[in-house]
């Protein structure tokens, strides 16, 4: 099945060919407008906004935590002015944190010496002084307060007890304990790390302690104050670290600023490699875009391809800028992938360019050259543009972001190259017209003409190019690109080779076991310290909070919203059931670190009741004794009842849990998802929380998300595909190709250490459009190839597609080199995935898409039968499989009684000329008449015959790297004016039997001749045509007078005869009478001795459209050389074949004496 043309495709071609001639008509129009509207757009960047809240930019935009969050909210305000409780907090505020370690090689941290060093850190982070808007102050003054105290680390304060310690007089109790000397309550695992207890519980070493600082945030001026005052914490902080000032701790810290700092260092850091980037890419497009042609060469067009990316990225950003969308440092990726995005169209349309003649007119070559690529570029953008379009609707505003800022880049780039760049290329057209140096300018000489003037070898390798006006169809100056020919004769034999096949086909095997082990290794989510440089000081933070505290990581709030009797049994039942539940999953500790004000209230009243006698049988007496008894101020459930306004009722409560050994993200979403869903089947209406579960919410959303976008995706780009290349098994083949990329991505990704989450998803999305560039070219070029042979089609795609996805490709990579450099994680994913889907798209349209298709496409059963032997490149299209497979009987016979020719346009002749059926509505025109005008002069017909013929050689002239002996053969055939019995003349003749009634094939009966050639060469070393002079007495015996249809005589002896239209073209004139063959010279320069071949003047034309000689000389030869006449008795009568009046009825007189059954044959007549 051949890819059929759409409309789209029509419409795409007319299209851009209209304007690549407008282009090369006006090509400054082009340049000046990009330039000027890239100027215009720029101005946008005054209204740039920049955005760098982890939380804005990675967490769901409608996720769970946030709904969560907003019920905490709505009900327990957090107040960091008066009422602050660390555990009950819902956004993370202003904070400051270190953990320290020691340094000196003991472990344990429960020392004089560190404490004491420790002592010294307190004092200098809440003596530093900071400033904001002329307002000096220090931590004790914007300090998070409760109950008007400093919110502080009485953790501190153990070193009051240190002695007794030390000593062994005093055990530590875990999990808390009171402090004999300053009464404070002790919960060692909001402080302690990597704690090494006895069975009793007592504490053995802690190998780290953390110390925590809080300011207020309540107003928004509290929150700039205090994000100063981190400023100066991490200032602070840093420079005693840095400074060797402890000798025995070490300190690692972190602020709630540290991950925007990260953020925007992330921004910083890969802005140094733009220049170097571009730098790199310009040197890789002028070296990969020159020739050794120094006109056709085209160094500077790759420059400009670079150019036009950068100019286009620039509007395009201006622009989006204009519309009030933010900007985010991962959009600095952006122009990276656009660069290569816009290069693989500067390749594909340089291929398309070579592709054309050199010697046809620069408008001309330019709307072929934008014709031809106008499917390829518009695929590949429209593809891009889908992809990024998928990725607008992402829950993240990441992914919303840098897709809406491509989605404007690559309508750009696609603009900018289909005008800006393709102005430059008509610029470079005409500058190859004028044969000027690529380079240097000036006019230069063509290669033939500077070895025919024997000009220097200097001149030759750097000066010498284009096509000579004189000769432009010389191959000297018309070769083929070597890296184009590399791909056709190299690696295509190699792909059709069928155990290269089978070896492509277990590689592609293993690769999907490995993607699909890959994707069974993924780990979800993005860690907070993937968003650090790796140098960061927060990396190490981030390392020693895993290593030491991942035992109790979070501290999360139960909710349970709506107004409720909890004097009610019922009710009571139903929270201490919720309660226990959770409690008992895997991933909540035991109730002793479970606060829950309802539970210590109700244990308060039973073991006090006889004291307090009190009764909480009804709602308002329950209310009035947990007011009295347990809510006062100083009580931190008093932050865990909310009452409404009249406090007559309790409309929300809560309680807390502790989480208890969370290892990794994947157990991190698994916690969050089946704590939630305990709450969902209480019948109450509870809900739980911590304000890390906002970042949570990516690890349940990523994975179906990205899952959604790549299913979705594929169908597009199959509709796509099929709307762009008409044919559903190109589809098929594409939409295949997606999925099998994006398989390789998924899970290899895995395997390169990248996690499923927000900025992985952005990948992902962005190779759906990526896997489709490379694919979608080789399976058009494959189903639009006229060749019928699988390997012929493989050949040809490679050739026209195999350079430009491998430049495009490379370029591609090149141009991420950068992001490696960075040292980021975020542009870490970005050259990793990317890498991933290039190679992975450039591996599948080089070499598994050319074998599949080969196997399952087209033409496929040649591949399975064996019959194709694709030993021919030029193999013949315009037949199908019967009629190549159709035997000869007789090669050149012409049944009775119509000679009508029926082509593949109906009734016409070779090369599409006009071919009249005689015998059907032709009026007999007499004898010597071939159906033109009588009237006609002789030298008339002879002008057009010779026009007719110079028009034949044009058209020979396009088939290329023909072998020597096919080409000969066709050059004969054509230029004698008859049709190629091997090409489309052999839809004109009939399966007879042979001259011995034998089925012979077209193939069988080149082998014949060619042995039969062979032993004439062996048997006779010298000319055939002298055998004339030195055989004469045999021939003599053997001469017998031959007519052909004519009548006319034929002596053999003087040379195989031809007719008079290949005689014209062949011999030199000598006397101005056209029909005089006096005037005729033999080629080997000698006169004959005898005019042996007689003919009348009027039967010249008829041979104008009736063939009557073999196609080629061997075959004249073997015949002249060797006929079926030599085997026949001399005693047979021998009766010829004539032609009637009518010129196309042939019959043959059966007289008595005939053996035989009549035959007519091309150039000898035997009974």
């Amino acid at each position: 099945m051949t890819c059929g043309i759409s409309c789209v495709d029509k419409t795409l071609n007319k299209s851009f060919y209209h304007l690549g001639i407008c282009i090369a008509k006006h090509p400054g129009y082009f340049i000046i407008i990009p330039v000027l509207l890239t100027l215009l757009c720029m101005t946008g960047y005054q209204q740039l906004k920049y955005q760098i809240d982890p939380e804005y930019l990675f967490s769901p935009i409608a996720g769970e935590g946030k709904t969560e969050r907003a019920i905490v909210e709505q009900y327990f305000k957090v107040n960091y002015t008066h009422r602050f409780n660390v555990g009950r907090i819902t956004r993370p505020g202003r904070f400051g944190r270190v953990i320290v370690i020691t340094k000196d090689g003991d472990e344990n941290m429960i020392r004089r010496e560190v404490f004491q060093e420790l002592r010294q850190l307190d004092n200098l982070i809440q003596n530093a002084t900071t400033t904001y808007d002329g307002d000096t102050y220090t931590y004790k003054d914007n300090c998070a307060r409760w109950e008007n105290e400093c919110f502080e680390n009485d953790i501190l304060n153990l070193d009051a007890i240190m002695d007794d310690i030390e000593a062994g007089q005093l055990n530590l109790t875990f999990p808390f304990m009171f402090n004999p000397v300053t009464w404070d309550a002790h919960l060692f695992p909001v402080f302690f790390g990597g704690t090494k207890l006895t069975e009793d519980n007592h504490v053995i070493s802690v190998p780290a302690i953390q110390l925590v600082y809080f300011v207020t945030a309540d107003t928004k001026r509290q929150d700039a104050k205090g994000a100063e005052w981190e400023e100066t914490f991490l200032r602070v902080v840093g420079n005693a670290e840095d400074s060797g000032r402890f000798k025995h701790i070490s300190v690692s810290y972190f602020a709630s600023r540290t991950l925007d700092h990260e953020l925007e260092k992330n921004t910083k850091t890969v802005v140094p490699y733009f220049s170097s980037t571009f730098l790199l890419m310009g040197l890789f497009s002028i070296i990969t875009c020159m020739m050794g042609d120094a006109v056709r060469s085209k160094p500077f067009l790759g420059l400009m391809g670079n150019v036009s990316a950068i100019m286009a990225t620039l509007a395009a950003f201006g622009l989006a800028m204009y519309c009030g969308i933010e900007f985010i440092g991962i959009n600095l990726a952006a122009p990276f992938l656009m660069i290569g995005i816009g290069i693989d169209d500067t390749f594909v349309m340089l291929a398309g360019w070579r592709r054309t003649k050199a010697k046809m007119p620069v408008a001309e070559r330019m709307g072929l050259m934008m014709s031809e690529a106008a499917v390829s570029i518009t695929i590949t953008s429209v593809t891009d543009f889908i992809s990024f379009l998928i990725g607008i609707i992402s829950p993240f505003r990441s992914v919303r972001i840098f897709c809406t800022y491509s989605v404007f880049a690559v309508c750009f780039t696609f603009l900018w190259h289909i005008t800006f760049f393709a102005a430059c290329m008509a610029i470079s057209g005409y500058r190859e017209r004028k044969n000027l140096h690529s380079i240097f300018g000036c006019r230069v000489q063509p290669m033939s003409v500077a070895i025919k003037e024997k000009r220097n070898f200097l001149y030759k390798a750097i000066m010498a190019g284009g096509i000579d006006p004189n000769d432009p169809d010389n191959p000297i100056d018309n070769k083929d690109h070597m890296l184009m020919a590399f791909f056709k004769d190299k690696l295509a034999a190699v792909i059709n080779n069928k155990w290269c096949k089978a070896i492509i086909i277990l590689a592609f095997a293993s690769y999907l076991v490995g993607a699909c082990y890959g994707i069974t290794q993924i780990k979800e989510g993005l860690e907070r310290r993937k968003l650090s440089r790796e140098d960061s000081y927060s990396v190490e933070f981030f390392d020693r909070e895993d290593d030491y505290y991942r035992e109790f990581p979070y501290r999360m709030q139960v909710i349970i919203a709506g107004p409720l009797n909890y004097s009610d049994p019922i009710v009571q039942e139903q929270v201490e059931n919720l309660t226990s539940t959770l409690e008992h999953t895997s991933y909540v500790t035991s109730r002793r670190y479970t606060e829950s004000w309802l539970r210590s209230f109700l244990s308060f009243l039973e073991r006090n009741n006889e004291l307090l006698n009190v009764t909480v049988d009804d709602e308002q007496t329950f209310i009035d004794a947990v007011k009295e008894h347990w809510l006062f101020p100083g009580n931190p459930f008093s932050l865990d009842v909310r009452f409404n306004d009249d406090e007559t009722q309790i409309i929300a409560s809560r309680f807390l849990i502790q989480a208890v050994n969370i290892t990794d993200t994947n157990h991190e979403k698994e916690m969050v998802r089946d704590l939630r869903q305990i709450c969902k089947d209480s019948p109450l209406n509870a809900s739980i929380f911590h304000p890390y579960f906002v970042f949570f919410d990516q690890f349940e959303l990523v994975r179906p998300v990205s899952l959604q976008a790549m299913v979705i995706g594929a169908i597009i780009m199959m509709i796509i595909s099929f709307v762009f290349i008409p044919n559903i098994l190109c589809s098929l083949w594409v939409a295949f190709s997606v999925i099998s990329i994006e398989l390789g991505v998924a899970g290899y990704m895995a395997l390169w250490d990248v996690n499923l989450d927000s900025i992985s998803m952005i990948n992902l999305i962005m190779c759906i459009g990526f896997s489709v560039d490379f694919t979608a070219h080789i399976c058009y070029t494959y189903m639009s190839s006229k060749k019928r042979s699988p390997k012929a089609r493989v050949r040809e795609a490679l050739h026209s597609l195999g350079l430009p996805i491998v430049q495009g490709s490379s370029s591609t990579i090149l141009g991420i080199v950068a992001l490696l450099l960075a040292q980021s994680y975020i542009f870490l994913v970005f050259f990793k995935m990317v890498f991933l889907v290039i190679f992975f798209g450039a591996m599948h349209g080089l070499f598994l898409l050319p074998v599949l298709l080969s196997l399952f496409g087209p033409g496929s059963c040649l591949t399975w039968t064996g019959k194709d032997d694709g030993s021919d490149a030029e193999v013949d299209d315009s037949l199908d499989e019967r009629q190549l497979e159709k035997p000869f009987s007789q090669s050149y016979y012409m049944q009775y009684p119509t000679m009508g020719i029926n082509g593949p346009y109906g009734t016409k002749g070779f090369m599409g000329a006009p071919y009249k059926a005689y015998g059907v509505d032709e009026k007999d025109l007499g004898l010597g008449t071939s159906g033109e005008d009588s009237s006609e002069s002789s030298s008339s017909r002879s002008q057009r015959r010779q026009q007719q013929a110079a028009a034949i050689t044009a058209e020979e002239e396009v088939v290329v790297r023909e072998s020597p002996r096919r080409r000969y053969e066709e050059e004969c055939w054509r230029r004698s004016s008859y049709q190629n019995i091997y090409g489309q003349g052999a839809a004109q003749f009939q399966a007879q039997p042979d001259l011995y009634g034998q089925q012979v094939s077209a193939a069988e009966w080149r082998q014949r001749l060619d042995k039969h050639e062979q032993q004439q060469r062996q048997r006779q070393r010298r000319n055939p045509y002298d055998s004339y002079h030195q055989d004469k007495d045999l021939d003599m015996e053997m001469q017998r007078a031959r007519r052909n249809s004519h009548g006319d005589v034929i002596d053999m002896h003087g040379g195989t005869p031809n007719s008079s239209a290949d005689e014209r073209l062949r011999r030199e004139p000598f006397s101005a009478g056209s029909g005089d063959d006096s005037s005729y010279r033999h080629p080997s320069g000698v006169v004959p001795p005898a005019k042996r071949y007689h003919r009348r003047r009027s039967s010249e034309d008829s041979t104008h459209r009736h063939q009557r000689w073999p196609a080629n000389i061997e075959e004249r030869r073997a015949r002249r050389t060797h006929s079926p006449a030599q085997n026949r008795p001399e005693t047979a009568t021998p009766s010829y074949a004539y032609r009637s009046s009518s010129h196309h009825n042939l019959y043959q007189p059966n007289g008595k004496g005939s053996k035989h059954p009549p035959t007519y044959q091309y150039g000898d007549y035997f009974q």
